[in-house]
């Protein structure tokens, strides 16, 4: 029936505990189990996560940093232990290069108002892709107002790859600043960072990454990637909300201002100047989200218990089943069918509106994101309102792929 490479019976074993973590995959939705394939929106959390923000809550919490009582200690401990987990688990040079944000988007915005905006001018060029979140155009084009710097894109083909020849001509021809995607939100397709990044850096072009879609997915070692800077964030990790990293080189770093101004970022105020804090502090400006730093580091080791490349491979297995599972539906038509790829379906199902297939979808337990996806210039690229999107993590299996698909076939019926 398909053909699709069989799963080794340990990772179905490992598979089985591991949803088992996840308190939410045992809910009932309209009368079925819950089936979710909306993780790269955000994904669901393991106990772990949950037990670990919860043990902060109630034993250690009291404000970072600035108390000597041992409820301030514990939260130091908690807050900055978090930070040496995630620089280990990205391979960052040294702790300072990891910076808390609120997440991805927050990250980007720093480093476009921090970083680049002191060294745009009018006539500079800011180069994307056509397959970048909102997150990663919206910030650039707020500096190009600011500025009088412009955007220049790179192209994408049917399949949704980028269009590598035209790249090269235009990272030769004068660009200030690359920021790009490594994986796509709407499409899955995975970007050619090492290429990418090499031609960038053999015309002196700093490079943005943003891996919110990759570092759940995959290893990412930012030294190895050569990247100047990489955001990434701790809901589409099996971390809380309102925390994520930007990790930065340290020459960078230190050259730039702060982007936030308030306590902690500071080392002595007065009223004719402030001398600023060191790094990573110069730019976690404020309170910060303790507990979602802590939730984070517990998401990571989670994680790290399970192996990236086993998760990896198991995920690599599932986008095979599903996207041969898909196909084998009359009236289907996949959208983003990149040779490289990563946990992510976007599809329409005859005239069938996106939004109408999810609510019927939900009626029966399957949970999958329908619309644009913050990704608006891609489905204008392929002259769709928007799509229907099934996304995988680690806790997913073929028997959801086998829902999701039956699911499909019963709103054919419905729609005659």
């Amino acid at each position: 029936m398909n053909q699709v490479l069989s799963k080794p019976p340990s990772m179905q074993a490992d598979l089985a505990a591991c949803r088992r973590d996840f308190p939410a995959l045992s809910l009932q939705i309209n009368g079925s189990p819950l089936v979710f394939l909306d993780s790269a929106a955000s994904s669901q959390q393991p106990n772990s996560v949950i037990d670990a923000v919860a043990n902060y809550h109630r034993n250690s919490h009291a404000n970072v940093h600035r108390g000597v009582h041992t409820l301030s200690h514990r939260a130091t401990e908690a807050y900055e232990g978090a930070r040496d987990v995630i620089a280990a688990f990205i391979g960052a040079g040294n702790r300072s290069e990891v910076i808390f944000t609120s997440g991805t988007t927050e990250s980007i915005n720093l480093v476009a108002q921090s970083f680049c905006r002191p060294m745009l001018a009018r006539g500079d060029t800011i180069l994307l892709t056509h397959l970048e979140h909102h997150s990663n155009i919206v910030p650039w084009q707020l500096l190009c107002d600011q500025t009088g710097a412009k955007l220049l894109v790179t192209p994408i083909d049917e399949t949704g790859s980028l269009d590598l020849a035209i790249f090269d001509k235009q990272i030769a021809g004068g660009v200030s600043m690359l920021a790009m995607a490594h994986v796509s939100n709407a499409l899955g397709t995975v970007l050619p960072l090492e290429h990418m990044i090499s031609r960038a850096h053999e015309h002196g072009v700093p490079v943005l990454v943003d891996g919110a879609q990759a570092v759940p997915h995959m290893d990412v070692d930012v030294k190895s990637l050569d990247c100047d800077f990489y955001a990434f964030s701790g809901h589409k990790m099996f971390g809380p909300t309102g925390i994520g990293i930007l990790y930065a080189r340290s020459e960078h770093l230190e050259r730039m201002p702060p982007y936030k101004g308030g306590g902690d970022m500071i080392l002595e105020v007065r009223f004719d100047g402030t001398t600023y804090n060191e790094l990573p502090y110069k730019f976690e400006a404020g309170t910060p989200n303790i507990s979602g730093a802590v939730g984070l580091g517990a998401a990571i080791n989670y994680m790290k218990s399970i192996g990236m490349d086993r998760i990896a491979a198991h995920e690599a297995d599932l986008l095979t089943y599903m996207t041969q599972r898909l196909s084998e539906i009359p009236g289907i038509r996949l959208i983003g069918t990149a040779k490289t790829k990563a946990s992510v379906q976007s599809f329409l199902l005859d005239d069938i509106h996106p939004h109408d297939l999810g609510t019927i979808l939900d009626h029966q337990g399957v949970a999958i994101r329908t619309g644009h996806h913050c990704a608006m210039p891609v489905m204008e690229f392929f002259g769709v309102p928007g799509t229907a999107r099934a996304s995988l993590a680690l806790y997913n299996n073929r028997d959801d792929i086998d829902r999701l698909v039956s699911s499909l076939t019963k709103a054919k019926e419905i729609f005659g």
